[in-house]
């Protein structure tokens, strides 16, 4: 039996009762939906329907209708036929490879969708749908916390990830916008455990640096400090020096330090969601389990891995206790968490700012380079650079409204 195959998009004012008056249509000729998609903009409508018909008199039957049901309601309709081979074609696009590219910033503009859109463009990958994640921005109230996110499903054959991720990272860096770009797997469909470092990332403070000043060593100890993230001295031979220089500091210090860490602004919208969703979080940082434990109780995180301060006599000594928790402990705690909860480590979360953060990165299934410094975001498979800790759910591709159920 011959049939043909049309593309049908209506475009106009939306309106209750649309969709169901053209599908009554192609019901009453038997027209099998072959596809069909709707997006909505400011209260105007674009729909696409594919659907295929018995060629003849039906064919030429529905056209007419469709057409006058599409004046009744004031919308336009247009028609493009589809060949078999142009059809089939389409359909074999379905198996290729899938990703996801979510692009961040307190604002969108044109120029940067633009850049990204030519490197998939020269790739010849197709945009499958584009959505927004982030809620409509007033022109009128200034917010607070301004943030946008748009998110990208494509399509294709892609020989060089790495060769896309690196051209990302140049838009990223020339026009002031984060680009993220992961494979569209079962994995990331099914993330389960989310892990931050703590200093520089869950608080926005090195602690260290903050009981050095109270030491009077603040100047040396942030030099080691700043060195060891940039990844320019080992960071356990950086660990021990620093904690030398803290000998004798009083531990009621480290309360008072504790009770006034400055917490990442979004960092609480992001783990409250992750767990209204079933996530487990966890703390895997080169700082100190007091503080860790304290941000454990003040958050809700569910694992903490540290350094152990040694105390004596209400003074800290310059030592530590048990091993040090470096860039290679963080990596191993990681999926130690992974094995113990059962997951692929593909369903796991890293998100860091320094050096020894960049294992626990490259080994999740989705590593984010937080704000981080340019050697560690160079190398991270993905980065937040221009807004709050909640900028992961978006990478996640939750849409505010799925967030802000919890207000």
């Amino acid at each position: 039996m011959a049939t043909d195959i049309f593309l049908l998009n209506i475009s106009g004012q939306d309106k209750p009762g649309l969709t169901s008056s053209l599908t009554s249509v192609l019901a009453e000729y038997d027209a099998k939906i072959l596809d069909i998609g709707q997006a909505n903009i400011h209260d105007t409508l674009s729909l696409g329907m594919m659907f295929e018909i018995k060629s003849g008199k039906k064919s030429a039957a529905v056209l007419k209708d469709l057409l006058f049901k599409a004046y009744e309601l004031g919308i336009t309709a247009k028609f493009t036929p589809i060949s078999l081979d142009d059809y089939e074609h389409w359909v074999g696009m379905q198996g290729k490879d899938r990703y996801i590219v979510t692009i961040l910033g307190e604002k969108l503009a044109a120029e940067q969708i633009s850049e990204v859109t030519k490197v998939i463009s020269d790739k010849n990958m197709n945009i499958d749908s584009i959505k927004r994640l982030t809620g409509r921005t007033s022109l009128v109230n200034e917010e607070e916390y301004p943030r946008a996110s748009i998110q990208l499903s494509i399509r294709g054959e892609l020989l060089d990830k790495t060769e896309v991720t690196s051209k990302f990272m140049d838009i990223s860096r020339e026009l002031d916008v984060d680009i993220a770009f992961q494979e569209d797997n079962i994995f990331r469909r099914n993330r389960r455990l989310v892990c931050f470092d703590m200093d520089s990332t869950l608080i926005q403070t090195e602690v260290i640096d903050e009981l050095a000043e109270r030491a009077g060593v603040g100047s040396q100890v942030k030099a080691i400090t700043e060195s060891a993230m940039q990844g320019e001295i080992d960071f356990n031979e950086s660990f021990k020096q620093r904690m030398a220089l803290l000998k004798g500091l009083s531990e009621d210090v480290l309360q008072d330090i504790a009770e006034n860490l400055p917490i990442t602004k979004g960092a609480r919208r992001l783990i409250d969601t992750l767990h209204y969703y079933g996530f487990k979080t966890a703390i895997l940082s080169g700082g100190f389990t007091y503080f860790g434990h304290y941000l454990q109780e003040k958050l809700d995180i569910d694992y903490v891995f540290a350094n152990q301060l040694e105390i004596k006599d209400g003074a800290l000594t310059g030592g530590y206790i048990g091993e040090i928790v470096d860039g290679n402990k963080k990596a191993e705690y990681l999926q130690q968490l992974a094995d113990e909860m059962g997951i692929d480590i593909g369903q796991t979360i890293a998100v860091g700012d320094g050096a020894n953060d960049l294992q626990m990165l490259n080994l999740a299934g989705l590593g984010i380079a937080f704000h981080a410094k340019p050697t560690v975001k160079d190398n991270a498979q993905s980065a937040i650079s221009s807004i709050g800790l909640d900028g992961v759910l978006y990478l996640l591709g939750y849409h505010d409204k799925y967030i802000d159920l919890l207000k």
